[in-house]
């Protein structure tokens, strides 16, 4: 099975233009997709529904998105009723399979007003594979602050490390008549980490041994300037870091640097049974 991560950037590519169609072609041929920058009411799009407009073109998936940050975008009082305006920025998750128990994290965050600083969120989708059952998350961190990114990989562990301890999105599901939720300790952590390799950061999600970073033999860039950033260099931002049994079941990984829907690339791992 195949499972990739795209940080889609509101849509908008390297062209500085906004395609969904583009961005859905990407990825389309996965099992599991991970999204992140998927917005509801974003001014420069049109401030349409990504979260919908994604999961319509993709009908043969099964979705779920979590806004991590949700703020007022106008709404307003018309004709005596009240119209809700939202400007909404999170991840995605999408599978061919039904997503089991979902859970929307919020990060570690900082009071930071001189630059952009959206609350960050990792989505937590629980999904019956023909490979097993497998924890996906959605992640994406902080792309200012290495102190807070620092903060951030600490709590996307801690997520990871201690699922049976914080039991899920639900255990004795069934009082409610729904079949009970399992889970094997597999996990995939995907997503824009806005750190390189070389970062404390990325040095403590794998420093004991327990993750490991499924994308490490494809160890180029997955980031690349705008039309308009001509002296920035590519950097390596976007992984897929995994419980080790799982990572030693990683059988291929490939980023699409042919992309073009967004200043990311989508990095792709094939998972063996």
């Amino acid at each position: 099975m195949s499972a990739v991560s795209y940080n889609i950037q509101y849509g908008i590519g390297l062209d500085g233009g906004f395609d969904l169609d583009r961005i859905v072609a990407a990825v389309r041929a996965a099992d599991v997709i991970c999204l992140q920058e998927v917005t509801r009411g974003h001014p420069k799009t049109g401030a349409i529904d990504m979260a919908a407009a994604i999961a319509e073109r993709l009908p043969e998936h099964f979705s779920s998105y979590h806004p991590a940050a949700d703020v007022d975008a106008g709404s307003a009082m018309e004709d005596g009723r009240a119209v809700n305006r939202r400007f909404q920025f999170g991840n995605m998750v999408l599978a061919r399979w039904p997503l089991r128990a979902v859970r929307g994290h919020l990060l570690p965050r900082t009071w930071r007003k001189d630059k952009l600083n959206l609350q960050r969120g990792a989505l937590e989708a629980l999904i019956d594979t023909p490979v097993g059952p497998i924890r996906f998350h959605s992640i994406h961190l902080d792309h200012v602050d290495a102190r807070e990114r620092m903060a951030q990989v600490r709590a996307v562990r801690a997520i990871a490390d201690h699922y049976a301890q914080t039991g899920g999105a639900i255990t004795g599901a069934h009082v409610y008549g729904l079949p009970e939720v399992d889970d094997r300790g597999d996990f995939v952590l995907m997503g824009d980490f806005n750190c390189e390799p070389d970062s404390d950061e990325y040095g403590f999600m794998v420093e004991d041994g327990s993750v490991v970073d499924a994308t490490a033999a494809d160890p180029g860039w997955s980031w690349r300037p705008m039309y308009d950033q001509p002296a920035a260099a590519k950097q390596r931002l976007d992984y897929a870091f995994c419980n080790r049994a799982l990572a030693e079941r990683v059988s291929g990984v490939r980023i699409d640097r042919d992309a073009e829907g967004s200043d990311h690339m989508p990095v792709w791992i094939e998972i063996a049974g």
